[in-house]
């Protein structure tokens, strides 16, 4: 008799009195503490319905197929062969498993990298929004104001510029708070600002020479008009002829990047300090904002195209948020740096009295401005007026430089007939240099005043009063007879010169020829 269950001849059989059918004892128990029903007729069964049957002692008999060799080798073989099939679907489990998660990582890497996508499109969605509600204060006062700048003053609305361009949103109060505690801010520092101990002497100055000389720009349009110097990072910027304005920089001497775009000659470039910025104007009339990225490339972000005539001109405010250009068009613009908004256009009514030069004081609310007839005038940037001008130059010619001397108390202004210094506190001019000039600039801790022209000169600055004593006479080198701007490198440790020949030359102390490498000769 076999057991219901396991279908085996039972050890401790028993039998079920509801059933009668016969069953192993431990199965019978096991079954029914689990399911409390008969395995067969499923009818409810508890253990007082189990008796147990007394009989002999059973002896399975053995398989026939492991009563000899082969019969075992048999069994051996099919257990290996089962175990084998059993490992086979393991491995192929565990495939299956490597698979699904390596798509869930691949599929998590790519959720990872959307989200970072889309939190930077978010920031950068903010900052266009905060910028637009910056802007927005700006346009309504325009709406309300009689705004349209003639001779420093509004006119009604409604009224155009002379070059019959729209009206400007002008510039909001919140700009102008802005300008006013930057102007403090710097005014404070001023007081405070001693000349650093590692500024050039005058015996390293009197000990200056060529250190070396750099083809940057196109022989077949030779000439350097501008340039500007990235005191953080040691980096020169050259506008040319040849339309393009070139960085270089100075400790290794090689050319960073070429910026292409302007159809005519490069009138103007400034650096923005504390970013990766650079402004270029020029003779096509438009101004373009530059913006570097990481792998050293300049791309175009702003084509400002405000002006009817050559741009001359662009400087760049304290806060390095704000900018002007100045024109042959009789107008300088304001714009907002970020945007390339061009916040206000204004002009003074003079005929034939376009803008040449134009730079802002160290503190930012006075702008100074060289005009096409020798005169020089001064801007209250608040207010947009006319607050002084300088007549002192007395040939016809333009005034081709202006520059604030560190200290805010001096001006100094170059035209064909030489170079004017000029006392901001009592608006008059105090010392005059009686030769052709065509570039003017105070070193950065105002102790130094470089002139270029037919050669390149360098005064120790002193007060009203005191003379102002020629320190150092360089020659031009490019044999052209005409320097045409001129840069102390930082701590005024070098001169940066350039001329009418297509090369940017550098001159400091013999010995420090090291620091240009791979410069070329002049």
């Amino acid at each position: 008799m076999n057991c219901a269950i396991s279908g085996e001849v039972p050890e401790e059989p028993v039998v079920s009195t509801k059933s009668g059918l016969l069953f192993e004892r431990r199965l019978i128990e096991s079954h029914i503490s689990e399911y409390g029903k008969c395995p067969v007729t499923g009818e409810p069964l508890t253990m007082d319905d189990i008796v147990p049957i007394k009989t002999g002692k059973v002896v399975k008999p053995k398989p026939l197929h492991t009563a000899s060799i082969p019969g075992l080798l048999g069994m051996f073989q099919n257990e290996w062969d089962s175990l084998m099939l059993s490992n086979f679907a393991l491995e192929q489990q565990l495939h299956a498993a490597r698979q699904e998660l390596s798509h869930a990582l691949y599929q998590h890497d790519a959720a990872c990298r959307v989200i970072a996508r889309l939190k930077k499109e978010r920031d950068e969605s903010r900052a266009l929004l905060a910028e637009a509600e910056r802007q927005i204060p700006a346009a309504q006062q325009a709406i309300t104001a009689n705004a349209a700048l003639t001779n420093g003053k509004r006119a009604s609305d409604g009224e155009e510029l002379p070059d019959g361009k729209r009206m400007r949103p002008g510039i909001s109060a919140e700009i102008i708070t802005e300008l006013t505690d930057c102007n403090a801010a710097l005014s404070q520092q001023r007081k405070k600002r001693q000349i650093p101990q590692t500024l050039a002497t005058l015996d390293d100055l009197e000990r200056f020479t060529q250190l070396s000389s750099h083809p940057l720009h196109k022989t077949n349009k030779p000439g350097i008009i501008s340039m500007d110097i990235l005191y953080s990072k040691d980096i020169i910027a050259t506008g040319g002829v040849d339309t393009t304005a070139v960085l270089f920089d100075r400790p290794s001497g090689q050319i960073l990047s070429t910026l292409s775009g302007h159809s005519k000659k490069v009138t103007s470039v400034k650096f923005v300090a504390d970013t990766d910025l650079v402004l270029t104007a020029s003779a096509d009339k438009t101004v373009r904002v530059w913006r570097g990225s990481e792998d050293g490339t300049y791309d175009c972000r702003h084509t400002l195209k405000e002006h009817s005539a050559e741009v001359q001109a662009v400087t760049v405010h304290a806060t390095n948020k704000y900018f002007v250009s100045a024109s042959l068009d009789n107008t300088w613009c304001f714009y907002d740096l970020t945007s390339g908004l061009c916040l206000a256009q204004v002009s003074d009514g003079s005929e034939n009295m376009g803008y040449t030069a134009a730079a802002f004081h160290p503190d930012g609310l006075i702008l100074g401005t060289g005009t096409s007839q020798s005169i020089v005038k001064i801007w209250d940037v608040k207010s947009q007026a006319n607050v002084a001008t300088f007549d002192g130059h007395s040939g016809s010619g333009p005034v081709t430089a202006v520059s604030f001397s560190e200290n805010g108390y001096f001006l100094a202004t170059a035209a064909e007939d030489g170079v004017r210094l000029w006392d901001l506190r009592k608006l008059k001019n105090f010392r005059s240099f009686e030769f052709p000039a065509y570039s003017v600039e105070f070193d950065h801790s105002g102790s130094y005043l470089g002139i270029a022209a037919s050669d390149i000169r360098v005064y120790q600055t002193a007060s009203v009063k005191a003379e102002w004593n020629l320190i150092k006479t360089l020659p031009d080198l490019s044999g052209t007879g005409k320097a045409t701007c001129v840069k102390f490198g930082p701590d005024a440790k070098y001169i940066a010169v350039g001329s009418m020949d297509r090369n940017l030359r550098i001159f400091g102390l013999p010995g420090d020829e090291n620091t240009d490498a791979t410069a070329a000769s002049g």
